[in-house]
């Protein structure tokens, strides 16, 4: 079981690993979702398209859209992300 200091010590790309890992087996396809309303590029995908709807519900395909629309870039959402990362970790970890 991690706590929090030891999950913030971590890199984002390493929890954005660990969180994607556990939600993946989970199946956890809200998790991604969240995610994703989260970033600003979202939006300008949402507004495109006036749903995401028309991704798709699998995890492979949120997982895709996570990778389209961050590149692994968070910019000045890190640290929300980051906080959901660690908190999705305390919440699931095994």
């Amino acid at each position: 079981m991690s706590d929090l200091a030891t999950l913030d010590a971590l890199s984002t790309e390493e929890l954005r690993g660990r969180a994607f890992a556990s939600a993946r087996k989970r199946g956890d396809i809200g998790f991604f979702w969240n995610l994703i309303e989260r970033l600003p590029s979202a939006r300008e995908t949402e507004s495109n398209d006036e749903s995401l709807g028309s991704v798709g519900t699998s995890i492979e395909e949120a997982v895709g859209l996570w990778r389209q629309l961050t590149g692994h870039e968070y910019g000045e959402q890190e640290p929300i992300i980051r906080a959901a990362f660690i908190d999705y970790l305390l919440k699931h970890s095994e």
